[in-house]
């Protein structure tokens, strides 16, 4: 079954540790829902670490200034904010903690 999201890392200006972000998804049940990868550059170099959200169907969403292993519950919490709407749009980024400061922008999902 494939992933219902992935979060891309940009591997140029970090992460260089993504164990507590596997951690935290394993322990909320997304490990299996949820792929984390790394990337090229991104061109998120002024405000590294950059991140991106996006599943099939849902919304892209990129993010600078993410740091993996201290923002890993506010990623998950972003992660089930998105995975609980049928675009991935989401409404209400109280719940994102820290990451709604980070949201440089949002594309909705492409419509085929």
């Amino acid at each position: 079954m494939p992933p219902s999201a992935t979060v891309h890392f940009c591997q140029n200006c970090g992460p260089s540790d993504l164990l507590d972000l596997h951690a935290k998804l394993t322990g909320s049940g997304l490990a299996k829902t949820v792929m984390v990868v790394e990337r090229g550059c991104m061109n998120g170099c002024a405000s590294p670490v950059s991140m991106a959200m996006q599943g099939p169907g849902r919304a892209t969403y990129f993010f600078n200034g993410v740091d993996p292993a201290a923002d890993a519950e506010d990623i998950v919490a972003t992660l089930h904010a998105y995975l609980a709407t049928p675009d991935g749009w989401i409404e209400d980024a109280q719940p994102c903690g820290r990451l709604r400061f980070c949201l440089v922008g949002r594309v909705p999902a492409l419509s085929c």
